[in-house]
Parts: C-alpha cells; structure tokens; sequence
C-alpha cells in the first residue's frame, strides 16, 4: 500500500500553488511630449508582474496605470491575495481582483495564463485551440501632435519613417486642432503617401454629427480610400445611434472600442451596426477570456475586428495571439485577418517583448507559454524610483 501511494505522489499533477509575485514598475520621460486630441504625454509607464508558482513555473502580466496607485494596490492586497492560490484558478482568482481594480485583474490574468500554458507544455495559442494564422498584419500608430510650430513637418518625418520601415497601413491623429489644420495635415500626408500605404484618422471622440461628416469632403476628393476613421464621436452607450446615423452618412468604415470592457459593452453598438471595425484593448477587458469573448462576439455580428494595443508591449502580444485564431472574416486572399495596432513613436517598452516584425507583418512566437521573456536590461534601465512625475 505504502509503495502504491509513493508511486501516486510521484505521478499526481502539480498542485502550481503560488508562491510569490514580483513587480516591475516602469517609467521613461519622453525626450518631447508628443500626443493626440486628448492632450500630450510627458510620459510612457509599464507595470509588468511576474507570478511564480512552488514548482518553478512562471508567468508574465502587464498593466498601464498610475504606477503609485497600482504598486500600492498590488503589495497591500493583490499580493496577498494570491499568494497560497492555485494558479489554475485563473478566472476565480482575476475576477475577484477586478472588484479592486480592473486593470490588474487583466495583468494577473495573462501571468496565469502563460503559466498554465507553459505547465502543460503549450503555446497559448494552442493551449486556446491553436492558432490559424502564422502572421498578423500590424499598423503604425503615431501621435501626430508635437509641442512646435512645425508639428506637421515632424509627422511627415515620422509617416517617411513608417514607410520605410515597411508598414503599408498607418493611423494618424486628428480632433486636436481646428478642422481646417487637421485638414490640411492629412491633405499633405495623403500626397506624400501617394498610395504607398493605406492611411486610418483616429478623432479620440473630438467632434459632433456635424463635425465629423465635414471629413466627407476630404474623403470624397482624396483618390486613396482611408481605411477608417475612429472615434469620431463620444463613445457612451445613448451615441450608439450617432455613430448608426454617422456610419450611413460616410464613405469610410468608422472603428472604436478601446475604452469598452467586455462583450456587454459592445453589444449596443454592435446591435445598432454602428461599427465596421470593433478595437478592442486587451487591458480594458476583465480578463483575456473576456477578451476573446469581445472578439469571437464580434465576428458573430460580421463586424470586423482591429485590436487597440498602443499602451503595453506584453498586450501588444497577447492581441496578436488571440487574432491568430480568429477565423478569416473574407475570402480575399489579402483580407485573411484585420492588423493589429503597433506603436512607432519614442517608447523603449515597446520593445519590452520580442515580436519578429517585417513588412507590416508580425511573427506570432510558438514557444511554451507567450514563446519569449522580457528584456530585462530595458527593465533595470527603466526602474521606476518611487518619485512622482
């Protein structure tokens, strides 16, 4: 008896208890602030945790918040929390946090994840089913507003920069100056381009009904089509019907959904055909079940779906893995699967996690849990010193 229970012990699952959880709060001043409709950033931050169980797997997680708040939060209660866990438990234990603070309830979710992935030897990918697609298409995002007189000749700079970087597909900014200005900047870029690459306007919710189909005249004298137009408009749940009324009145599809959490978010615009394209953030979500659930929700409703991963590196990752097992939403042969959001301008965390990019083209990595470990000499460069900023 005694030998049948020493070989049961031997053979029992791990029981990937948790034994510690590890910060890595991140901080970079920007060299020039550049941003959007919403204001500039003086700034770009990262909190990365790393959740390690008793038997030595390990998994990582990101968020994107005020880094006082969030390391506080994270060492006074989440901590705690999960020490002792079974980090199996994912969906109990992330949706207990998500009471206490929504954004770090998505970082422990994807440490979980990753654990559970590479505990059973697997890809995340195939530990969600296994992937369809080997690459996503990915777009420059930029901020097109800087703090000089001649912002429009520094976009222009970095839309040549994009360019021969090899993006085809690239997003700028508009709604943060006078339409008249924000028209002509894009007149200008449109010309350059020349259709080299396809160009995506992101408004950040800046204008009216009346505002927004002002951009028809532009739209209908440019000889390149615009891939979309963003949040136009407020995206509260009573605009549903303006963006309904906005999307009949335009030539271009109009995307938006950064900010919205969970499949219940996005059903009022979904059911009022208000969106052509549905972005969806990974760090907005409850959890990546939830997530992916936004995404699948979507796809049910024919709308297309054009991840938003400008705030984090590690999210950037976990929306091109949940893409690649997105079925393709058109039978062109170069309509397979929507790109995910890439971010070009000054931010070192952007290379936090390596991702083989070439051509508007991302790698999705095959190995054991996300298949790559963070760069740990940009996180000893970066290490937030507890000051304010």
């Amino acid at each position: 008896m005694k030998d049948e229970q020493t070989c049961c012990s031997a053979v029992s699952e791990p029981a990937l208890t948790i034994e510690r959880v590890e910060t890595y709060p991140l901080l970079y001043r920007l060299q020039e602030p550049y941003g959007d409709a919403n204001g500039y950033k003086q700034y770009r931050s990262c909190y990365l945790i790393r959740v390690i169980t008793t038997d030595g797997v390990d998994g990582w997680g990101e968020c994107i918040d005020w880094l006082p708040t969030v390391d506080i939060g994270f060492h006074k209660r989440i901590i705690p929390f999960l020490v002792g866990k079974n980090a199996a438990n994912r969906l109990a234990l992330a949706g207990a946090i998500k009471k206490w603070h929504q954004r770090a309830a998505t970082a422990v979710s994807m440490a979980l994840t990753e654990i559970v992935a590479k505990w059973t030897g697997l890809s995340v990918c195939e530990l969600w089913g296994g992937r369809l697609h080997e690459q996503i298409p990915v777009y420059a995002s930029m901020q097109s507003y800087v703090e000089r007189s001649d912002w429009q000749k520094q976009s222009l700079r970095k839309v040549e920069q994009s360019l021969n970087n090899g993006f085809s597909l690239m997003k700028l900014k508009i709604g943060g100056k006078p339409l008249a200005v924000d028209q002509s900047h894009i007149d200008q870029v449109v010309s350059f381009v020349d259709g080299r690459a396809q160009i995506a306007l992101d408004a950040n919710q800046s204008y009216d009904i009346a505002s927004a189909r002002n951009w028809e005249r532009c739209f209908q004298r440019w000889q390149q089509p615009i891939a979309w137009l963003e949040e136009p408009l407020p995206l509260v749940q009573p605009q549903a019907s303006h963006y309904h009324m906005l999307r009949q009145s335009l030539s271009v599809p109009i995307a938006g959904g950064e900010n919205l959490g969970g499949l219940e978010a996005f059903l009022p615009f979904l059911r009022s055909e208000s969106f052509d394209l549905v972005q969806a953030d990974p760090q907005h979500h409850d959890d990546l079940d939830a997530y992916r659930c936004a995404l699948a929700g979507s796809r049910q409703f024919g709308v297309r779906c054009s991840p938003h991963t400008f705030d984090g590196a590690l999210s950037r990752l976990y929306a091109l893995m949940a893409q690649a097992l997105l079925p393709p939403y058109s039978k062109m042969p170069d309509q397979l699967i929507e790109p995910v959001e890439w971010d070009v301008m000054e931010n070192p965390f952007t290379q936090l996690f390596f991702i083989r990019m070439e051509n508007g083209y991302a790698t999705v990595p095959s190995g054991p849990g996300i298949g790559c470990e963070p760069d740990m000499a940009i996180i000893r460069a970066y290490s937030w010193d507890g000051g304010t900023y």
